[in-house]
């Protein structure tokens, strides 16, 4: 039987969305889901999570741990026989962070002068520009670039690929990503493509694989991922870093920021600054000199 789109609507007071949405994050079956998190109604503590599955089992799983929170309300949405998720893209604005410009081809018009403007194509990778996670990993990346260079950039949990290709527009000569999904590579390519953008995208789960560990040491590391991932990573990580690097940590609720901290500053990690956007965090860390 096919699967018919849903969309995934839940309302409440902020402390148990928060609540709700690490639910998700900890659900190993809902992995993959997409959902979002922000504030609806700050005057009524009103706090929304749009859930976005992609299969009935994600429907349901993300239905049920939902609905397990008390305070919020859970709707359930059928989505148009139609391609909903270019539609719902046509409606999303340029993003702009710092020097950044990100925009989709139904906003090819207006793109600006003396900006970086960066093309987007998300098809069915994470990663518009439009997310909370990824305003604030290039607000901090923009920051950065203020004062440091960054000759070798890499993207671990790449997605459309928007934040290594922001390295290589911005002058970094190695700019790569990995991601776990295969399509998140295929895409993310296309989308360097589309920039003339020299970057290498790779389906590959960990980062020891080969066409990674070749340019080790790295100057930058992404990761936009989630909280536990990004805890899991952290020796890795801290490996695939030279003395002194960045790490631009997302992906995470600022109710998880001490959970990822905790795995950081044991391997030599100080924070440098953190950005908020709604409920998410983006971490800017820097590796302890030799």
């Amino acid at each position: 039987m096919s699967y018919s789109p849903v969309q995934i609507v839940a309302r409440g007071p902020r402390a148990v969305a928060e609540t709700a949405a690490e639910a998700l994050d900890a659900d190993v079956m809902l992995e993959g889901a997409t959902y979002s998190i922000l504030e609806e109604d700050e005057d009524r503590d009103v706090w929304r999570i749009d859930g976005y599955p992609t299969t009935q089992a994600e429907a349901d799983g993300m239905e049920a741990r939902l609905r397990a929170h008390d305070g919020l309300t859970v709707e359930v949405e059928v989505l148009a026989d139609a391609d909903w998720l270019a539609m719902s893209l046509s409606g999303l604005p340029p993003v702009e962070a710092g020097r950044f410009f990100v925009y989709g081809a139904h906003d090819q018009g207006k793109v600006p002068e003396g900006r970086v403007n960066l093309k987007i194509d998300a098809g069915a990778a994470f990663g518009t520009g439009h997310h909370g996670t990824t305003v604030g990993c290039l607000e901090a990346f923009d920051r950065l670039l203020e004062t440091e260079r960054f000759d070798k950039v890499l993207d671990v949990g790449c997605g459309t690929g928007v934040l290594a290709i922001a390295a290589a527009k911005t002058g970094s000569p190695v700019a790569v990503g990995t991601d776990i999904d295969e399509p998140s590579a295929r895409i993310a390519n296309e989308n360097a493509a589309i920039n003339d953008a020299t970057c290498d995208f790779y389906f590959a789960s960990g980062l020891d694989d080969e066409r990674i560990a070749q340019h080790l040491p790295y100057d930058l590391v992404f990761a936009n991922i989630l909280a536990a991932p990004l805890v899991e990573l952290a020796p890795d990580i801290a490996a695939a870093l030279k003395p002194g690097g960045v790490a631009i940590l997302s992906g995470l609720l600022r109710t998880q920021e001490e959970r990822v901290l905790d795995a950081y500053r044991p391997l030599g990690f100080v924070v440098e600054q953190t950005i908020h956007h709604d409920a998410w965090s983006a971490l800017q860390l820097r590796k302890a000199e030799a």
